[in-house]
Order: C-alpha cells, then structure tokens, then sequence
C-alpha cells in the first residue's frame, strides 16, 4: 500500500518558487489497478519520484507498506517501479542490465531469466539496448520493475511505444497483478486504456487533489452523458430537445446523440409532442470526456484556438 500525506514539493526561492506538488493526500490499496491521471505539469512524475525517495518532500510523508521506501534496503523486493523507459545504458544487453539491478538487490541470477520471458525479451536479451526499439525498452522497464517479486509496482507512461499487442498484454499483467493482491499504481495519458484497465483513479492538477475515487464515479462526476435517440421524426424531436436546452448532434445513421437532458425527460418530451421513438440508449461519459471536463481548469499550457 502507498500512503500520501499533505505531500508537497516546492523549487527554487524567493519568487521563483514554484509548488509541483501541493498538499496531496491519496491512498493506494492492494488489489486493485490505480489509475494516476493529469494535465502535463499536474506533478504526477514528481510524486512518483517522491514516493521512491528519488526527491526529498518539502513537507508531509509518503510511505510504501508503512515505511518511507528511501530507508528500504534492497528496494526491488519491497517496489518495482518503471519511471522511464530510456534509462538504461545502450552499450549493455537487455541481460546484463538486469542482472547488474539483481546482483546490487541480492536478487537470483535465474530471476532475471525468468522475467525476460514474461516481458518477451527472451530472444532480445542478448542484444543491445541502444539496438531496442521504444516498445522493447518499455518492455525491458517493466521487466526490472518484476524483477524482485514486490508487493508494490509503479508505472509511468508504460503504454509508449507498445504495439496493439502489447498494449493488451500491459493490460492483462496489470490486471493479474492485482488480482494477486498486489498494489499497481499507473501513470498514463492513454485515456482508452485506462478506461478498459484501472478500477480506481487518482486524478491531480496543478499538484492539488482533484478525485480519489473509483472509474466509474469519476466518470458520473462530469455529467456529460450522452443519450443516443432513434425517432421517427428527428427533426422534429431535435428541434424539441434544443429548445428544452439540449445539445443535438445529429449521427450519419440518422440517430441523435443527445447531452444535456437525461433519458427520462428525452421520453416525457417525445411523448408531450407525441413523437414516436424507435430507441432511446443513455450512455456514461467516456473517462476521456470526464477527465477534460473535471481537469479543465487545471491545465497548466491551454493550446490556442486556431487562427
């Protein structure tokens, strides 16, 4: 388990401080896959790094399993974490960088070869790293993340690089991970992916705490669900619908795609008009819609309108 408390980071002096992380608090529990979702710039790296002792809080406690991680000998047994895909030397072999995080960990020599084949780098492992694509040094990354079994596993943008294969085989070891009870913290932008892996989230702008709260909740949140309408007249109902205050979109297939106004009021309105309705499907807001809605007034850098 990790255990956040009134987690803050500031840089520099005077007035050039800058706060990263700003009084964070969050708890992640075992047995579940924790999504860690913000804007570029939310502090989620920093508060990766503050949690493997890598940076020295400004204030507040972070511990891994009750303990700071920093006073934690042989740390691979107690966390694994994959924090950056590029940091390993290109002149070693996939092996021999392994091997080198074993021995300084009192690992098994023959751990290392059964990681490579779980991550499938056995072939590869021979090899160069400088020779390795993104996806392999992904792979590689998360193969010493593995390496010493650890109750606790930390994850920063692991799906770069990954073909469609292996995104679903990162999703499937996530999954089995946690269902071995483990604690699984994921930092990721890849919205789609989240949405079909974690089971909770963790969601920060500007290093503040903005939800701590299962996928599902989350996404109710933001209100932006959407209804989709099948109708005999759509036209008409479309023109119903916006003056009641909804937005439509009408769809290709000459369905209505509807936000604004739930379900029930779309079929108390058709029937007022007496409109016929062939299906009236509602439908959640995607984590995509509700991380955009929820973050909005977070972002740190908002792109421009175009010109």
């Amino acid at each position: 388990m990790i255990e956040v408390t009134e987690l803050t980071k500031r840089y520099g002096r005077g007035h050039r401080v800058r706060t990263a992380v700003d009084r964070l608090s969050f708890t992640v529990r075992p047995g579940r896959v924790t999504g860690f979702l913000g804007p570029n710039g939310a502090g989620k790296s920093t508060t990766l790094r503050l949690v493997l002792g890598l940076s020295a809080p400004t204030s507040g406690a972070v511990t891994v399993d009750g303990r700071p991680f920093r006073g934690r000998p042989r740390g691979l047994r107690h966390a694994g974490a994959l924090l950056d895909a590029g940091d390993a030397h290109g002149g070693r072999t996939g092996r021999a960088h392994l091997r080198a995080l074993a021995r300084t960990n009192a690992i098994p020599a023959a751990r290392v070869e059964q990681v490579l084949h779980e991550v499938g780098l056995a072939e590869a492992g021979g090899r160069r790293i400088g020779g390795y694509s993104l996806g392999m040094r992904q792979r590689l990354g998360i193969a010493g993340a593995l390496l010493g079994d650890p109750p606790v596993l930390l994850f920063d943008e692991p799906l770069n690089g990954l073909d469609p294969e292996g995104v679903l085989w990162v999703r499937g070891l996530f999954r089995r991970l946690a269902a071995e009870g483990r604690t699984v913290f994921v930092s990721s932008h890849m919205m789609a992916e989240m949405e079909h892996t974690a089971d909770h989230l963790v969601v920060v702008g500007r290093g503040r705490l903005i939800a701590d709260e299962s996928l599902s909740a989350f996404a109710a949140r933001a209100g932006r669900g959407t209804v989709t309408v099948r109708a005999a007249e759509p036209d008409r109902l479309a023109a119903v619908l916006t003056a009641a205050g909804a937005t439509v979109r009408p769809g290709p297939d000459g369905a209505l795609a509807v936000t604004g106004v739930g379900a029930t009021r779309i079929g108390e309105l058709a029937l007022e008009h007496r409109l016929l309705l062939h299906a009236l499907t509602p439908r959640g807001a995607s984590l995509e819609e509700a991380f955009m809605d929820l973050t909005a007034d977070s972002v740190e850098y908002p792109a421009g309108e175009p010109r």
